[in-house]
């Protein structure tokens, strides 16, 4: 569901009293976790932390560097957590020591969730913290000259 707010106050202002919990406390250990030097935005109709432009401005399509996103969507809220999708085994390794209150439900770097407990916050919040904005930015560099 994509939103039309200008904003992430106004995003979080806009859902089910439900969701809004659950949004804020995913939001609050995102802002806290992320690398200094992103910017918090809405990108695509959803909350995005991104490197500005003015960082990276040599994207694929003209748009910053997405680090994570936060979304409400039909059937549940969505995560994307492009800092553990981006190489390595950092995926593997988020899968493997995952400890949230429920399965995890998760698409290459997308974690789909019903509430906040149904999260492992702590380690969403280590993994946040793997890049900084430079590491992520040279990580996206290298990634676009291997194609």
């Amino acid at each position: 569901m994509k939103s039309e707010a200008a904003t992430p106050a106004a995003y979080i202002a806009s859902l089910p009293a439900d969701r809004r919990t659950a949004m804020t406390e995913v939001r609050r250990v995102v802002r806290a976790r992320v690398p200094k030097g992103l910017a918090e935005v809405m990108s695509f109709g959803m909350i995005a932390w991104v490197v500005p432009l003015a960082t990276y401005p040599d994207t694929y399509n003209g748009q910053p560097l997405m680090y994570a996103a936060l979304a409400s969507q039909k059937n549940y809220m969505s995560l994307y957590l492009m800092c553990i999708y981006s190489g390595g085994d950092r995926e593997a390794t988020f899968r493997a020591r995952w400890r949230g209150g429920k399965k995890l439900n998760m698409g290459k770097s997308c974690v789909r969730f019903g509430a906040a407990d149904d999260l492992d916050l702590p380690l969403i919040g280590e993994s946040l913290e793997a890049h900084t904005v430079e590491s992520f930015v040279a990580l996206a560099r290298s990634v676009r000259r291997g194609r």
